[in-house]
């Protein structure tokens, strides 16, 4: 147990959310609990992970998470380890909801995106229909986040591309999608910014700077691809040969990335198998496989064509993960690291109370909010 590596979670602590400050010590090395000096209260090793609240051993649902995120049937996980097919599904959820804390935190953060691919998958579920839309960085093939909805229409794309701009800077963006002409109308209604003008009304928007769309629509006939339509929507033939050849060893514009993307997800969620019998029950089911098999996939599975030539350690190939080749991290992550990893909540912000602050509120705010 090291004190140093651990935040307090209580939100209503001053040091809430902040490491190595001191204020935190060993409360029962037995029950492996620590003790906040600030707030006073004690809290669990586990807290904050998905492993907390849990009695089984960590390496058991670690196992199971392990195989689920690569495929397996739970049925046959169920069989072989003697569970109950609800503990399973349990452990699937606290796998998902913490594998999106981890991609909130850590993905969506703003970088040079470069080029995204943006596509969308049909899924059979009990009672309907539900469409999964999903976005990838081209040049360090990390999963940048994925929408569910009943319908395929605008407000499905608008809120992937949300997700899309959380991620990105304010830098030259190329978007390279199919030809859902709904791709188009979110981009322009989502990469914008409004401008202040002090005068009532609604303020006039400005869209970024650099934002190319680029879109390939399969012509078909009898249900077989008989041609291929290239089109620039936005920007220049120059600007985005550009964005390609920066991105992708060649300058044909093509959404190949993200549509084998989209077959790691069909062969590792049984929900989104074709022709499969095994369909999805929920569609907060489904959310919580596509968080689980998307953060795997970036922090816990080395991606061959991210790897650089170099000798280290006798090997002539160096490997990296998604993660690693988008400078998030510098190491591939295990299922039990992932599993583990304590999202800090935000700073504390001291409660709002009429008159002037007292002494000891300026004193935390001193020490903790600076």
């Amino acid at each position: 147990m090291n004190p140093q590596d651990v935040f307090c979670p209580n939100l209503n602590c001053p040091a809430s959310g902040q490491r190595g400050q001191g204020n935190i010590g060993i409360h029962s090395q037995k029950q492996r609990r620590y003790r906040c000096g600030v707030c006073g209260q004690t809290f669990s090793e586990r807290k904050g992970t998905a492993f907390y609240g849990l009695h089984s051993p960590a390496e058991l649902v670690t196992l199971v998470i392990t195989l689920l995120a690569y495929g397996c049937p739970l049925q046959a996980i169920v069989i072989a380890f003697h569970l109950d097919e609800r503990t399973v599904r349990n452990w699937q959820a606290r796998a998902g909801q913490q594998c999106e804390r981890v991609h909130q935190h850590l993905v969506q953060q703003p970088r040079d995106l470069g080029q995204v691919q943006l596509d969308e998958l049909r899924v059979k579920k009990q009672g309907g229909i539900v469409w999964l839309a999903c976005a990838l960085q081209v040049r360090t093939r990390l999963w940048l986040g994925g929408a569910l909805s009943a319908q395929h229409d605008l407000p499905l794309i608008v809120h992937l591309v949300q997700q899309v701009r959380a991620c990105a800077l304010c830098r030259t963006l190329l978007f390279c999608t199919d030809g859902f002409r709904a791709y188009v109308s979110a981009i322009q209604q989502v990469f914008r910014e409004a401008i202040p003008t002090g005068k009532p009304g609604r303020p006039a928007w400005r869209p970024w700077d650099g934002i190319l769309i680029a879109q390939v629509v399969k012509q078909y006939a009898q249900h077989h691809v008989v041609g291929v339509l290239r089109r620039v929507v936005q920007g220049t033939t120059v600007q985005v040969e550009a964005m390609l050849q920066q991105t992708q060893p060649t300058t044909t514009i093509n959404t190949a990335y993200i549509e084998r993307l989209n077959a790691t997800f069909r062969s590792r969620l049984s929900g989104l198998i074709r022709r499969g019998r095994a369909l999805a029950r929920q569609t907060v089911s489904l959310q919580h496989g596509l968080y689980l098999i998307g953060s795997v996939y970036n922090f816990c599975a080395y991606h061959k064509s991210l790897r650089l030539s170099g000798i280290i350690n006798g090997h002539q190939w160096i490997p990296r993960t998604p993660a690693i080749a988008a400078g998030i991290t510098d190491h591939r992550w295990s299922v039990h690291e992932l599993l583990s990893f304590q999202v800090p909540p935000k700073r504390w912000t001291p409660p709002k109370q009429p008159g002037r602050p007292s002494a000891e509120t300026k004193r935390l705010v001193a020490r903790w909010c600076t």
